[in-house]
């Protein structure tokens, strides 16, 4: 029987399974971090048994942590307290942390796949829902909620039912000014926000083939904001030079025999998915959200839309509630909305890419004077190595404010907030409402998207300046 790359991994992975209930799936790599671990981490505790596998086992600390002063005690009480535990059920439970000053700390999908932790055909788990960021290696990997944490350290497997599967193909050439994270904008808004819900998707075609490891994290980090449990794309030669001499992975003929397993995983020719979407790369434009969820999106340089007879009545009623919330009216122009702070930075796109496609536009230009422009990296690793490349400087010569690694202002989590009422531009994953913060209004684009924003003080077409 001809399989897909989900079916394989799938497959080698279950321990047990009974008709009707979920399987037993055996995880390869668990990520903890302060957030969803401290109450997983006491169930063990009381129950008096250690962690199963601490050498599969992998911890840093990224959605509480300031990206400021990061060498002086953490201001917040709640995010000073989540992240003593969890050094503390770090040391007692044998576990190694990459904390707060160690040289790989950082968010926890940007260090994973950086570490050479991530590999293809492993199944992967965090308690944070864009784990799906490490299907881009050709792996199963998908968020969990604290029991479920609990369950996987002390057990390192899972109870899970096996979900549908979707395969998305986008094909042909990207225009000037359009990139991953305008792809992934565009599939969402064509599909919604619940479109993918029940199934892991795979992304194939040329456009997906062509884009970068990093381009492809960004693509697969997103496939949650459809509903979807996961994403993922088949490791291929740029997967294999991507990994190779990466901290934790297997060298000389251990590597070879990896790659040899690897080559394997993609799906069979005419492997059979329960749902197939397909578009047209020269479609897409650069993208941007005007609404209170990542599926209300539209191309930059379209107007938002009306109230009309196609849509239903809960979509009359979402978008009306929406652009009250955003302060905007339906049927305006996007393009020139007056915007007060860019942030670049989350799981999505704060890797060094990100930073130099950013630094490709703001070289030479700077910030518009009412902007608050923050970037904050994924890592302690891509900050170092922004500086190496001389990027530091561009950021700073442009007004940017160059912080530490963590999540910041992706969620209003930490003390980096937007402020009520304000427009953030952002390079992040979610515009809930309140989601960067209390009454904070978040339009999510593209690194081009925001440099270009940052210079005019506006929403801006990156083109522009291209």
């Amino acid at each position: 029987m001809k399989k897909t790359l989900f079916d394989k991994i799938w497959d080698s992975h279950v321990v047990r399974e009974e008709e009707g209930f979920p399987a037993i799936l055996y995880i390869d790599a668990h990520f903890i971090h302060e957030v969803t671990s401290p109450q997983a981490f006491d169930g063990l505790r009381k129950r008096g048994i250690p962690v199963a596998r601490v050498d599969r086992t992998w911890a840093t600390a990224d959605h509480n942590v300031p990206t400021k002063d990061q060498h002086l005690p953490i201001k917040e009480l709640l995010s000073r307290k989540q992240v003593e535990m969890l050094e503390k059920n770090c040391r007692e439970f044998g576990v190694e942390l990459f904390g707060l000053g160690h040289p790989w700390q950082g968010i926890v999908h940007v260090i994973g796949p950086e570490l050479g932790v991530t590999k293809p055909g492993m199944t992967i788990v965090c308690g944070d829902s864009h784990t799906s960021t490490h299907g881009a290696f050709g792996s199963i990997a998908f968020g969990i909620g604290t029991s479920e944490v609990e369950q996987v350290l002390a057990s390192q497997s899972i109870l899970q039912y096996k979900p549908k599967t979707m395969k998305i193909e986008v094909n042909g050439m990207l225009k000037k000014g359009v990139v991953a994270k305008d792809i992934i904008l565009y599939i969402i808004s064509k599909l919604s926000a619940s479109g993918g819900t029940g199934y892991f998707v795979e992304y194939a075609g040329s456009a997906i083939r062509d884009l970068s490891m990093e381009g492809r994290m960004t693509i697969c980090n997103m496939s949650i904001e459809m509903g979807a449990r996961g994403g993922m794309i088949a490791p291929d030669e740029k997967t294999y030079e991507y990994m190779k001499g990466r901290t934790f992975m297997p060298k000389g003929k251990a590597w070879d025999e990896a790659v040899s397993y690897w080559k394997t995983l993609p799906s069979d020719d005419d492997a059979e998915y329960d749902r197939v979407e397909v578009f047209d790369a020269a479609d897409i434009e650069p993208m941007i959200t005007y609404g209170t969820n990542p599926g209300m999106g539209i191309k930059i340089n379209e107007r938002l839309p009306i109230h009309n007879e196609k849509l239903s009545e809960s979509e009359k009623k979402q978008l009306k509630k929406s652009l009250e919330y955003m302060g905007l009216e339906e049927g305006q122009p996007i393009l020139g909305q007056k915007v007060d702070y860019v942030f670049f930075g989350s799981c999505t796109n704060s890797r060094i890419e990100d930073f130099r496609l950013a630094a490709q536009i703001l070289k030479g230009r700077k910030k518009a004077d009412h902007i608050e422009a923050i970037l904050v990296p994924g890592s302690t690793q891509v900050l170092e190595q922004a500086k190496k490349e001389g990027l530091d400087t561009i950021f700073a010569d442009a007004g940017f404010e160059l912080r530490g690694a963590g999540c910041s202002a992706c969620l209003g989590m930490n003390e980096d907030k937007i402020p009520p009422g304000k427009y953030c531009v952002s390079t992040s994953n979610r515009n809930f409402e309140g989601r960067q913060g209390p009454g904070a209004r978040t339009m999510l684009v593209s690194p081009l998207t925001a440099a270009a924003t940052a210079i005019t003080g506006v929403v801006t077409d990156p083109r522009e300046f291209l």
